[in-house]
């Protein structure tokens, strides 16, 4: 084989995989999936970051997994009981279907909020719910949700009162201990049972 056929096959052979990769990365943002092609780009770090210690460091990037799925889990959790509670009880249900005492609750965390004056964090009232009182909304509106979890309200609560425990160390940056990282896996997995 000559130089020029050896050059000619190498240049077909960066085209054909810059084709494919932008193909891929075309796929990849419609679909909003990652398949993992692309090494892991490190999030921009302040020069201070590495101040930090190492140990912390370390925990963080542990934690960032627990992290995602139980913002996933939450804000799924969120979505849901938003979207059977409108089913269930209109336009105004949280008005009309949750507790005084939470809305109450509520109107003092919007408040709190705006006079940071920092971004609000959303427009719906139930992200300003804690996890607790996401739980009580559910229970006292069961009829909205029974045909969702067939399991019954007490596998209902007794899940999401692991949840919340869960969610105490994660949410205040603490490290999990290796039987509450288990205990993570083994709740979501329930909670995803709850559904069947």
């Amino acid at each position: 084989m000559t130089k020029p056929d050896i050059e000619s096959k190498i240049k077909l052979f960066a085209l054909a995989n810059s084709l494919t990769e932008n193909a891929l990365d075309n796929i990849e943002r419609e679909h909003l999936v990652d398949l993992g092609r692309k090494e892991p780009v490190q999030a921009k770090r302040r020069e201070y970051y590495l101040q930090f210690d190492s140990k912390f460091r370390q925990e963080a990037q542990i934690m960032a997994e627990h992290y995602e799925v139980f913002y996933c889990l939450e804000r799924s959790i969120r979505s849901l009981v938003m979207q059977l509670m409108l089913e269930k009880y209109g336009e105004d249900w949280f008005n009309t279907n949750v507790d005084e005492e939470i809305r109450k609750n509520v109107e003092k965390n919007i408040q709190r909020e705006e006079d940071s004056g920092f971004t609000i964090r959303s427009e719906e009232k139930i992200d300003y719910t804690t996890f607790g009182e996401l739980t009580q909304i559910v229970t006292k509106n069961w009829p909205a949700f029974e045909n969702l979890f067939k399991r019954g309200q007490r596998a209902f609560q007794r899940i999401t009162n692991n949840l919340n425990q869960l969610r105490g160390p994660i949410a205040h940056c603490c490290p999990l201990a290796d039987d509450e990282v288990v205990r993570l896996e083994l709740t979501v997995k329930d909670w995803f049972r709850l559904m069947e």
